[in-house]
């Protein structure tokens, strides 16, 4: 029987010094690339004779005996600090490229033998750690910090959310590491996953995969049709804490429910706990191009209203996160380093699973969308063209317009250090209708397609709808309309407005809408007012839905000439002005 050995693994200045004492001192966590210290204790220690055993995963295990050699490469070393007849201290380094996670670490010197657990995390601040990030302020923000925004609403007015992401919560590690040991990869083979577990993009891509449920144990359901029975609307959502604990206590079964923020802030608890920097990511005006043509196919009836159901559609937002990782699987020069997007939200499959990324937001600015991974479904969501078609009633189909510009409007996250928000709209896409982000689109076409971009003539008569003041709920919604004649001329047009409630996921709320039809003698130039009553808009108006405003010109002369300018509409709450006065009485 081996004698008792007293191990101290000193958690307070280890964990201080690893940066995880906010997650607990009672416990070791350490980050690869970093030494830490442990004091053996026993009545008689031979400090040339100590073995230490790090294990994790099935089958799996490090083996290093006592060396005054601590730069051996890839692999786990020690060296003794200091030592006595009956303790020994040493310094024991975990290499950068470590597996993440729980490990069993054993201790043997002679006779004297103890087992600890030891849990191992990325660390951004190892040069040698594929996940490093130079800037203290950044670590702090994308790594440290708990507290969160996140931006909703539409492009022209963007509305912001508190988040508590809880990375540091008591629990919330251990919880972090039982997602990563539900995934169907592991369940599959478990020894491959565990090898695996060195690699952040590896990492990154199955906890994309099994924040939604849609093909694992995942934490979230999703879900965008207007009920929510047995479950948590989305929008009353405003803590992982909450969600990721209540996915562990009714045993990985998951929760409901979900949308595309609620699904980027929990993946971003994740991800920060487990050492990979990350932040959350709004994209306004977000299209969803299912076949990944680059093109956004919208259609309007001839009395001006969307059908029910399109395949391809443009969100209001739509939010992802991204890591920040080395791409050495794509480039030995760190051309794709950096900021990766990744998106847990379920909308299409990526090599079978219901996940996306990580995708380089460098790739994604120069429309390298040959490059791994998803790069196509990413680029059409910041710079897909949007060609809109008019259906007419005996079912013909005639192109109206393609704009290149309106595809990803502000994009947005919250800035490092403070609550305000950050447009990094530059890092995803050229200057809109530069000949650097229209050289890109061609690239990112010809890439997916090998065609070059089909040009559409401008059209002859140029619309644009405006809001005279922000919309408030429960009043009319006062527009102007611009109408400008690229020719000079006076045209005799009839303008059809319509109004439908929508999804922020570009589908129809409800079959219900609003159409006025009035005809008019244009001349070059013009700015015409439109009214939307509350009474037609109302009724219908539910959490997180906007009113998709359009107007639909056609050519009395010319009836297959038409024309059209649509605009999101989101009306805010008025606000709230309380009033306290206080009275004294003696």
């Amino acid at each position: 029987m081996a004698a008792v050995m007293k191990v101290d693994l000193q958690c307070v200045k280890n964990n201080t010094d690893h940066h995880t004492n906010e997650i607990t001192v009672e416990r070791l966590i350490i980050r690869r690339g970093q030494a830490f210290s442990l004091i053996l204790s026993a009545e008689r220690l031979d400090h040339n004779d100590i073995e230490i055993t790090a294990e994790t995963g099935p089958g799996a295990c490090e083996q290093k005996g006592c060396s005054t050699d601590s730069s051996i490469s890839k692999h786990w070393s020690v060296v003794v600090l200091c030592s006595s007849p009956s303790a020994v201290t040493l310094s024991v380094l975990c290499p950068s490229d470590a597996c993440i996670g729980l490990y069993s670490l054993s201790v043997r010197s002679g006779a004297c033998a103890s087992v600890s657990a030891l849990t191992v995390l990325f660390n951004p601040w190892s040069k040698d750690d594929g996940v490093f990030l130079a800037s203290d302020a950044e670590r702090q923000e994308f790594v440290m910090n708990e507290q969160g925004m996140l931006y909703k609403g539409v492009d022209e007015y963007i509305t912001n959310t508190s988040w508590d992401f809880g990375q540091f919560e008591e629990d919330i590690l251990d919880i972090c590491l039982k997602l990563l040991d539900v995934n169907p990869k592991c369940l599959k083979n478990a020894a491959e996953d565990y090898s695996a577990r060195c690699n952040p993009i590896y990492i990154s891509r199955v906890v994309s995969a099994m924040i939604n449920s849609d093909d694992d144990k995942g934490v979230l359901m999703g879900q965008w049709d207007g009920t929510y029975i047995g479950g948590v609307v989305p929008s009353n959502w405003s803590s992982s804490v909450d969600i990721l604990r209540s996915w562990i206590k009714y045993d990985c079964h998951p929760v409901k429910f979900g949308q595309c923020w609620v699904f980027a802030a929990v993946m971003c608890t994740v991800l920060r706990c487990l050492g990979i920097p990350c932040r959350v990511v709004t994209n306004y005006q977000s299209a969803h191009d299912t076949d990944q043509n680059l093109v956004i196919d919208e259609y309007f009836s001839d009395y001006g209203v969307r059908p029910k159901r399109n395949l391809d559609s443009v969100w209001n937002y739509h939010v992802w996160v991204e890591g920040w990782m080395r791409r050495p699987d794509l480039s030995q020069d760190s051309l794709y380093d950096g900021w990766q997007v990744l998106d847990p939200t379920p909308q299409e499959k990526s090599s079978g699973t219901y996940c996306c990324g990580p995708a380089p937001v460098k790739a994604i600015l120069e429309g390298h969308t040959d490059v791994k991974y998803d790069i196509p479904f990413v680029y059409g969501e910041v710079n897909a063209d949007k060609i809109t078609w008019l259906v007419m009633a005996n079912g013909s189909k005639k192109k109206i317009l393609s704009d290149t510009k309106t595809v990803g409007q502000n994009i947005s996250t919250k800035a490092v250090g403070s609550d305000s928000r950050q447009d990094i709209t530059d890092q995803y896409k050229h200057p809109e209708g530069s000949m650097k982000e229209r050289a890109a689109y061609d690239e990112a076409v010809k890439r997916v397609t090998g065609l070059k971009e089909s040009q559409t003539p401008r059209p002859s008569v140029q619309m644009k709808l405006s809001l005279d003041v922000a919309p408030l709920n429960g009043v009319d919604i006062r527009l102007k309309l611009l109408v400008k004649s690229e020719n000079s001329k006076v045209q005799d047009l009839t303008l059809k407005m319509s109004a439908q409630v929508m999804r922020y996921t570009g589908n129809p709320a409800a079959s219900h809408k609003y159409t006025d039809s009035c005809p008019r003698v244009l001349v070059s130039e013009q700015t015409l007012p439109f009214t939307l009553p509350f009474t037609a808009y109302g009724p219908k108006l539910l959490d997180n839905n906007c009113i998709k405003v359009s107007v639909i010109a056609m050519d009395k002369s010319d009836p297959k000439e038409v024309y059209l300018a649509e605009k999101d509409v989101v009306p805010h709450s008025p606000a709230l002005k309380l009033t306290v006065s206080v009275s004294h009485t003696f």
